[in-house]
Order: C-alpha cells, then sequence, then structure tokens
C-alpha cells in the first residue's frame, strides 16, 4: 500500500526513507511540536517549497529544460488568489475562482511558451523564459491600480482561515484551535497530495518519455515521440503546479506581492534547493527545501551563538558574525555539491560516500 502510495518509486535507501519519515512527521506535527508563529511561519514555507522545487524538477530534472519563468507562475497563482479576494471579498467561492483563473492563465502563458520558444537551443530558452519573467514582474509593479505595485496587495481571507478565528475554547496539547491551524493543514495536506500527484506523474509512462527527451532528444524523436509536444506538456503540467504552490502562500500570507512572488531571487534559491537536494529525484525536492529554508531562517541564529561562545578567541566570532550568514549559506552550498555531487538524494541511492 505505501509502495502504491510513493508510486512505486521507494527512496531506496534506509538512511533516505528516515530523513522523509522524519520530515513528514515534523511537518505533520510542526504545530505541537514546535509552538510559536516563527516555526510555523517556517514549516509552511517548507510545505510550500517543496511543491515548487518539486514542479521545477520535473522541468529540469527529469525533462532537461532550463526555465526562468517559474516564480512567474508562483506569482501568477497568488496574484489570483489575491486580487479575487481583494476585488470581490473574502470567500471560499472567490478562493476557488482566483485558483481557477490562476490555473488558465499559468497554463495558457505555459502552451504559448512551450510552442514557441522550446524549438530553440537550450540556453536561447533559458533567456527568453528570463526575459518574459522580468516583464511580468515589471508589469506587476506597474500596474499599482490593479496589483498594488511594490506594495502589494494586503486581503482578507475566508473567516475559517482567519487567525482570529476560535474553533474551541479549550486547547489540544497547548495549542490553540484557530483559524491559523487551519490554514496551516490546508497547506499541508494540498502540498502533500500536490507533490504525491508530480511522483505519480514522473513514474507513469509520460514520465520515462520525459527522462528520454532529457537523455537524448534525437533518440526519442526518431522513436516516434514528439519530443515539442512533451516538453511543451511538461512546462504546462509544472506551471500548473507553480500556481497553486502560489495560492497556498497567498492563503497563509494573506499579501501578495511581487518581492514574496515574483523576485529573480525566488528563483536563484528554487535551482539552489533543486541541486542540493538532486535533480531527477522529487525526493530531492523534500530535502533540498527543508535545508534550505532551515539555513534560511536559523543559520543567523546558530552563527550568532557560535559567535559569542567564541568570543575569547581572535578573528572567529568576527567569520561568525550572524550579518555574514550568506557568505556562509553559500560556503555550505559549495561543500554539499563538492561533497554529494548528485545531490543527496542521488549519493544516498547510489551508496556514494562523500570524497
Amino acid at each position: 500500500m505505501l509502495d502504491g502510495l510513493l508510486s512505486y518509486d521507494p527512496p531506496r535507501s534506509r538512511w533516505l526513507a528516515l530523513a522523509l519519515i522524519a520530515i513528514l512527521l515534523g511537518l505533520a506535527l510542526a504545530p505541537f511540536l514546535f509552538p510559536g508563529t516563527r516555526a510555523l511561519n517556517v514549516a509552511t514555507k517548507i510545505c510550500v517549497f517543496v511543491l515548487l522545487v518539486a514542479s521545477y524538477d520535473l522541468l529540469l530534472g527529469y525533462t532537461g529544460i532550463v526555465s526562468f519563468a517559474h516564480t512567474m507562475f508562483y506569482g501568477i497563482g497568488g496574484y489570483g488568489v489575491a486580487l479575487m479576494l481583494y476585488g470581490f471579498g473574502p470567500s471560499w467561492a472567490n478562493v476557488g475562482l482566483g485558483v481557477a483563473a490562476a490555473l488558465v492563465v499559468a497554463v495558457v502563458l505555459a502552451l504559448a511558451i512551450g510552442l514557441f520558444s522550446l524549438r530553440v537551443k537550450a540556453i536561447f530558452f533559458a533567456m527568453i523564459t528570463l526575459a518574459i519573467a522580468s516583464a511580468f514582474a515589471i508589469l506587476a509593479s506597474q500596474l499599482s491600480s490593479l496589483t498594488g505595485g511594490e506594495d502589494g496587495r494586503t486581503y482578507a481571507v475566508p473567516e475559517l482561515l482567519r487567525p482570529g478565528t476560535r474553533l474551541a475554547e479549550g486547547s489540544l496539547l497547548g495549542v490553540a484551535l484557530t483559524g491559523r491551524l487551519i490554514t496551516y493543514y490546508l497547506v499541508f495536506v494540498a502540498s502533500l497530495v500536490l507533490f504525491l500527484v508530480l511522483l505519480r506523474i514522473v513514474n507513469s509512462p509520460f514520465g520515462r518519455v520525459l527522462q528520454a527527451i532529457r537523455e537524448n532528444p534525437f533518440r526519442a524523436e526518431a522513436l516516434g515521440y514528439r519530443t515539442v509536444v512533451y516538453r511543451t506538456l511538461a512546462t504546462c503540467v509544472a506551471a500548473a503546479m507553480a500556481a497553486l504552490a502560489g495560492a497556498l502562500m497567498a492563503l497563509w500570507l494573506r499579501y501578495t506581492g511581487p518581492d514574496t512572488t515574483l523576485s529573480l531571487s525566488i528563483m536563484i534559491d528554487i535551482l539552489l534547493m533543486v541541486v542540493i537536494g538532486g535533480m531527477g529525484t522529487m525526493y530531492g525536492a523534500v530535502l533540498g527545501a527543508t535545508l534550505f529554508v532551515l539555513a534560511q531562517n536559523y543559520l543567523q541564529d546558530l552563527m550568532a551563538k557560535a559567535a559569542d561562545a567564541t568570543a575569547a578567541l581572535p578573528l572567529l566570532p568576527r567569520l561568525l558574525h550572524p550579518d555574514r550568514w550568506l557568505l556562509w549559506l553559500g560556503v555550505l552550498f559549495v561543500l554539499s555539491v563538492y561533497f554529494f555531487p548528485n545531490g543527496i538524494v542521488g549519493s544516498l541511492r547510489r551508496g556514494d560516500r562523500p570524497r
């Protein structure tokens, strides 16, 4: 039964299985194990980015498509929900309309990009997607009457999802039963289900064709597969999943703006997560997103404690100053690539030992 749920793609590594179970249980019980607003925000971001990174891995890892427009689809999902709730009121019907509109726009744009751009060489396709994503971000910033410009949009969500909503007077294991808890589990369950859908896709005959195209597009074409069609379909599926991830984040934040959805830095983060976890392995999205988001949010705290502990030593406290956390995050990334050239999941599955 478990093997079927995982689409007959088990972890194939004891350590990988333990890590995945620990992450799943940690996220499922996050409100009870890690109380506090900050910890819940981090857990929610991990859930959303697992889905977002997995959808990008469908393009990069399984199909061999290098795209810089993935945050555009992520932003479309966020703005779809935001504009509907802001303009027409906080109802479930408007949430559904926002998600549906975002999916339609994302798939249509992905279809257009795929049909008109995937025939060119990889580097030119990457540049085209970067130009389109940049144009979309500029458009979102300039249409201030619609999108709120650089300030973005703040809006109300349905009453059940509001932090002030109390489902019961008491608490469960010390955690208040509020709308915030409902929102978190909505994000968690939706991300888990959509991740399992992506896992099923890559292990289906369609996914096998994508991998064949990645390895040798000319041979796949010679075998009768229309590579442009399959690449376009993969782009559309990835765009739809990214839009859904953006919609989930919009419901959690109750705010959508260019910096939270359309920023190029988010695209770079997605690339790093894919590489760290392992390209062409859906489980790599889980490990990569979890490790990267945790490092983003807690590395500064760890460095502050390390700097205090080494205050009596020369030079070391300055190197460990929290303001230098990006430097050490870069060092950690370089080390992960050096010791795990196939990504963490790829190395664990192959039984590779660090160099």
